[in-house]
């Protein structure tokens, strides 16, 4: 993992060798870029700040240099800073990016660009979320998506120590991250959000393969796997922070998860009371939070309130989990 000390030591002492270089004439940048695009990447340019979809998109993908081609970015490592740039915490690798002292507008900063093609991309900061503490400010403009075949997802049902724990276990889940959503605070601290003032809720984003395991499997899944009939409640857990939730990102995903709380009311005695709303913004929940029951099993709530509902899962979804 990069630190702010290694590219210092970059921009100073000089840059990683290249695994590839590409070079070209203006005339050749020109008649492949849009004159955005070019004005960005060779001329050192800065678009808009919220001018790109861009910046507000999180799903999974990776992002190339739209000169060069070169992978740059995963979007396992993008995040919401709130400045109108797409943000990322690292590089796709230690290869990708090259860093040069700017000393422009009155200002001194670390210049990230290509390392294949010495396109601009923008700048690096040490103001971004642990672990890294860096946040790569990149133009759009100067990045190209490819799309992933994975998804996400974004639930809450309680204490998200138990959804983690849970949601780790099925086949094709890749990921599952704790964290808040729901809300209208920006970069909220589990002490803030515990006071209910922040209008989030505990949840935990799934990155899944839909080849493996569907949406619908997804959301089937959880309503069996907490009490979705309790409001702003799972069993001693209380407060808003704990509602059943979930954050759809489609119109199709909203119509799926409205049809299936509806196919699924029969199997409970009261009503479901999970609240059903349009995905905003995720933010991960402080380290300590992670891989809660992996890393403390034996540890009184894991021993007392996680490792029976991950016993009732292996009973009720066994075709569904990994193989050790």
């Amino acid at each position: 993992m990069f630190t702010w000390i290694d590219i210092l030591r970059f921009a100073n002492n000089g840059n990683p060798t290249p695994l590839k270089r590409v070079e070209k004439t203006d005339e050749e940048w020109m008649a492949m870029l849009t004159p955005e695009q070019y004005r960005i990447t060779r001329t050192k340019g800065t678009e808009r700040p919220h001018s790109s979809e861009m910046c507000h998109k999180f799903e999974p993908g990776q992002y190339y240099c739209v000169c060069c081609g070169t992978l740059l970015f995963d979007a396992e490592e993008k995040f919401d800073s709130g400045t109108g740039w797409p943000s990322f915490t690292q590089p796709a690798s230690p290869e990708a990016i090259a860093y040069h002292k700017d000393r422009g507008y009155g200002m001194y900063r670390i210049e990230t660009v290509c390392n294949t093609c010495d396109a601009h991309l923008g700048h690096v900061f040490q103001d971004g979320p642990p672990p890294s503490g860096l946040r790569y400010c990149i133009n759009a403009e100067a990045l190209v998506k490819e799309a992933s075949e994975l998804r996400k997802a974004t639930f809450g049902g309680g204490c998200f120590w138990c959804t983690e724990a849970l949601f780790q276990n099925l086949e094709g889940v890749v990921k599952v991250r704790s964290g808040y959503s729901g809300g209208k605070a920006k970069h909220p601290t589990y002490r803030e959000v515990c006071t209910g003032n922040t209008g989030h809720a505990e949840v935990i984003e799934i990155t899944y393969n839909p080849a493996i395991i569907t949406y619908n499997d997804l959301l089937r899944i959880h309503l069996h796997t907490h009490n979705p009939t309790t409001l702003n409640r799972q069993g001693a857990d209380k407060g808003s922070q704990y509602r059943s939730i979930i954050l759809y990102r489609t119109e199709d995903e909203q119509k799926e998860a409205l049809q299936v709380i509806a196919e699924e009311q029969a199997s409970f005695e009261d009503m479901i009371v999970t609240e059903v709303r349009p995905f905003e913004a995720f933010y991960q929940a402080e380290d300590h939070h992670q891989e809660y029951y992996n890393n403390h099993p034996d540890q009184p709530y894991c021993d007392v309130v996680i490792r029976p509902k991950i016993d009732k899962l292996k009973q009720q979804y066994g075709s569904k989990l990994k193989t050790v």
